[in-house]
């Protein structure tokens, strides 16, 4: 994980102890707790990590929340709420969640996952990368069918007929990044917080606009998976990044954790967003890099604990990763 990649998610957490979860209704913070969206008001959520979940109320029915997570795992509760519609954007680190039906659904940079709040009533979100910055967008669509804002009533906006397009089976719809997600999303992120409310009331209308007209039958979605596939997959993350110095191969894993090996292959790129031999590539140059810089241990040393058999391949492998020779990497660490 790149310091960089993952700043604005760590400054927003220096306040939130290891453990602990934070739910902020910033327009509610001088009145009672009973008027945040009753989501935020029933939601129990568990980690080893540290989270911020922060909610604002755009009109009635429609919130827009940013989320910031870091840790491996997160546990959420809430009663199903079948009518709300969540709409959600990943826009840093990778996600995933199990939901209750046995699904899973894993996002990456700029793709979008939809799905009714009885979906994730009873979830797991896990964060392959450690990190997450999203927003999300919900929409109770009983409410929004009485209210509907007038930009959308000029349309024809149908709420629940958007509902039974996107979310079939309660099963999660996703699509992978684009020009026309990033154009929504995009400058939601890092607005000063006197324009957030007026800027979240243009794009929450710009984007059920552009998910009303959507043509299903053009777009190719995200693939989605057993959540009994994607903890097969984890167990086999973590055997592997447990044994740095051996080198598995995909038939070795295969016959071990009794899972096909095109199923491996895919489902581990879909989870953790590279296939096995350059995400284990990348993870033993990172975890050589910290032992270039925290230790005196030898490159050749280094080398061997990262599983390659020459100090020359390694030094190859590490440029290629770092853009530098390791010898130089300790040395500007260093200095």
């Amino acid at each position: 994980m790149k310091k960089e990649e993952n700043a604005s998610v760590c400054e927003a957490l220096r306040d939130i102890s290891q453990g602990s979860f934070l739910i902020e209704c910033p327009q509610y913070l001088q009145t009672a707790a009973e008027e945040f969206p009753p989501f935020a008001r029933q939601s129990q959520i568990r980690t080893d990590g540290k989270g911020r979940l922060i909610i604002y109320s755009v009109c009635p029915g429609i919130t827009v929340s940013l989320h910031y997570y870091l840790g491996e795992r997160f546990v959420f509760h809430h009663q199903a709420f079948p009518t709300i519609l969540e709409i959600n954007y990943c826009r840093l680190g990778r996600t995933g969640w199990n939901m209750k039906n046995g699904t899973a659904v894993y996002l990456g940079a700029g793709d979008l996952a939809i799905h009714s709040m009885d979906c994730c009533s009873d979830s797991v979100m896990m964060l392959p990368l450690g990190y997450y910055e999203g927003i999300s967008v919900s929409a109770d669509l009983t409410v929004l069918q009485q209210n509907c804002p007038d930009i959308l009533r000029e349309a024809d906006f149908d709420a629940a007929a958007l509902a039974a397009r996107l979310c079939t089976d309660h099963k999660p719809f996703a699509l992978p990044a684009s020009s026309q997600i990033e154009a929504v999303f995009g400058p939601l992120c890092g607005l000063p917080e006197k324009l957030r409310l007026p800027y979240y009331k243009l794009k929450v209308q710009e984007l059920l606009l552009y998910l009303s007209q959507l043509d299903l039958s053009d777009e190719k979605e995200l693939t989605l998976y057993f959540s009994r596939q994607t903890e097969q997959i984890r167990q086999i993350h973590d055997l592997m990044i447990h044994h740095p110095e051996r080198r598995y191969t995909i038939d070795e894993l295969s016959r071990q954790f009794l899972i096909n090996t095109s199923t491996l292959k895919e489902v581990f790129k879909a989870v953790y967003g590279l296939p096995i031999a350059t995400y284990m590539k990348e993870y033993r140059i990172h975890q050589a890099m910290k032992l270039l810089r925290d230790t005196d241990d030898s490159i050749a040393s280094i080398a061997s604990r990262m599983g390659y058999e020459s100090q020359g391949k390694f030094s190859r492998a590490f440029r290629d990763v770092a853009q530098i020779l390791p010898s130089e990497y300790r040395r500007l660490s260093r200095s």
